[in-house]
């Protein structure tokens, strides 16, 4: 017999799950290594119920690694159901076909025991410092070129450490302690979660939470079509061109179909450019997670986000295909791509919702790795650190400067990369005239400069985007300005990493936000 719950209790509940969740979030990004999770939230924490589906998401992290862990769990559930865990059990991958597209983002699974019967799982995936490989960076070859590739495995094994799994992990990364270190963070947060849990169901007298997910999943499905049964029926087709520092040009072409009889959106990638040499290819569940999150911040921003709130957005993507690549095809770069997926898809939502559209922004961050040797010949490696440019003006409010959407990831702050690396800031500064003009000013990008105190040479790993096409105004608005990624006022011209010398000084320029409506304009019509 289903458990019903009244609404007080049912809010109460659902309170708690939301409490439960941020606290792991929390506890994993005090105790994590990689600077880039402890400093600028590059992580992910959701819980999840027997079936493998996503009930409640902590507020803390990335879209395109909770929309994807939310895919990702079912996935590993198919090569470890739950019925053959084992109390202690841990599972852990890495895949990136099967989980958030890159090898650098692990996923950790605690499963959540009670009286003697998994009843959820807690799961995280953050992105690791280091897994061997190329780095940060879009320059492998292909995915075997890029780092260590952890299959779907136990980590732990009836609460005891699977030594083969970890010898096999910590032997091929170039920081075992900072590895180790974080994976402890990550089964740790997973334990957090799971006493709060046990401790929710013994104050409601829950024996699983298998009736609660299903009223939580039930009603986010349901508010969500009922938004989508609201649109206009129809098909609204649109697209956005990115281009790379080596010339390249991607294009992002989407026809997103509003089915109004049965609440569902359909966003349809055919057409879209092929797979990329670079390591800049995105994954199905990664290409899903940003598109899921870019149609429901414009329709449904205030619905949970759980498998119940995604299940109406349906997605097409050819397989091969820049947006849903295959092995061994790259992707340590694949958010180049993936963050910049809203670009074109907002423009298919401004003519569903003018009112909630958005101009085009810089898309993608721009990622940052520093590896070399000090003057004693001991070497060095810096976490990835990453920089924002403008996002685009909205119908009432500008473009936020320096301050990249779709991503949740804030910049490490310039001490904390200089603690890890003898690399010295010399500039970071809002980039004057970058936003574009319009009724609503698009967001200002922002200007980077830094060396490498070092005797001997150093390696850049760059990820940029955006340095010839700039961000498109949308209703008569101006472009924003493009980036400029030069080394001593020499523009780079590629994707893989580089060698530097020890006086040479990088300088980023951060691309600008386009601008919404014509200057002056009252009403408009039409995208520009």
């Amino acid at each position: 017999m289903s458990r019903e719950f009244d609404p007080i209790e049912l809010e109460i509940c659902w309170q708690s799950l939301i409490a439960t969740v941020n606290e792991q979030a929390r506890a994993l990004q005090r105790s994590a290594f990689s600077p880039i999770v402890r400093e600028a939230g590059d992580l992910a924490n959701a819980v999840f119920d027997r079936r493998g589906r996503m009930v409640a998401q902590a507020v803390t992290g990335t879209p395109g690694h909770i929309n994807s862990l939310a895919m990702a769990v079912a996935n590993i559930l198919e090569v470890h159901p739950v019925d053959t865990l084992e109390p202690g059990d841990v599972l852990i991958t890495n895949d990136p076909y099967k989980t958030a597209g890159q090898l650098l983002d692990v996923t950790v699974l605690v499963p959540v025991w009670r009286a003697g019967r998994l009843i959820a799982l807690f799961g995280s995936t953050i992105h690791h410092t280091d897994v061997g490989g190329y780095g940060i960076g879009a320059g492998g070859r292909d995915v075997f070129e890029e780092g260590l590739w952890i299959p779907i495995v136990k980590l732990m094994k009836r609460g005891e450490r699977n030594d083969d799994v970890w010898s096999f992990i910590l032997s091929n990364v170039r920081q075992p302690d900072h590895m180790a270190g974080d994976l402890h963070a990550q089964m740790a947060s997973g334990e957090i979660g799971a006493q709060r849990l046990l401790a929710l169901c013994d104050r409601h007298g829950l024996d699983d939470i298998e009736d609660l997910a299903d009223e939580i999943i039930t009603r986010s499905e349901a508010a969500t079509r009922s938004v989508i049964r609201s649109l206009p029926a129809g098909t609204y087709r649109s697209s956005a061109v990115l281009d790379l520092a080596d010339g390249s040009r991607i294009d992002i072409v989407c026809a997103l179909t509003v089915d109004s009889d049965a609440g569902t959106i359909t966003v349809d990638y055919t057409g879209s450019s092929p797979a990329s040499p670079w390591g800049i290819n995105v994954v199905r569940n990664y290409t899903h997670a940003y598109t899921t999150f870019t149609v429901r911040s414009v329709l449904s921003p205030d619905i949970p986000n759980n498998h119940g709130s995604l299940a109406p957005i349906e997605m097409v993507a050819p397989e091969g295909s820049i947006v849903n690549a295959v092995p061994p095809q790259p992707g340590t770069a694949r958010h180049v791509v993936g963050m910049f997926l809203p670009n074109a898809l907002l423009k298919a939502l401004a003519q569903v919702q003018p009112d909630q559209a958005m101009a085009e922004g810089s898309g993608a961050v721009w990622t940052m790795q520093v590896s070399g040797n000090h003057d004693d010949g001991s070497p060095f490696i810096t976490a990835m650190f990453t920089y924002a440019g403008g996002v685009g003006a909205r119908a009432t409010k500008p473009g936020l400067d320096a301050c990249s959407y779709p991503t949740g990831v804030a910049a490490v702050p310039i001490e904390v990369v200089e603690a890890s690396a003898p690399i010295r800031f010399t500039r970071k500064a809002l980039r004057p005239g970058s936003g574009g003009s319009g009724r609503q000013t698009g967001g200002l990008g922002q200007t980077i400069e830094f060396a490498v105190d070092t005797t001997r040479p150093w390696q850049l790993n760059a990820v940029t985007s955006r340095l010839a096409e700039p961000p498109q105004g949308v209703f008569g608005g101006e472009p924003g300005a493009a980036g400029r990624f030069s080394v001593n006022g020499e523009p780079v011209t590629t994707q893989a990493r580089i060698t530097l010398q020890p006086a040479d000084v990088v300088r980023l320029d951060l691309p600008g936000g386009g601008g919404y409506g014509a200057a002056g304009a009252i009403n408009e019509e039409g995208l520009s």
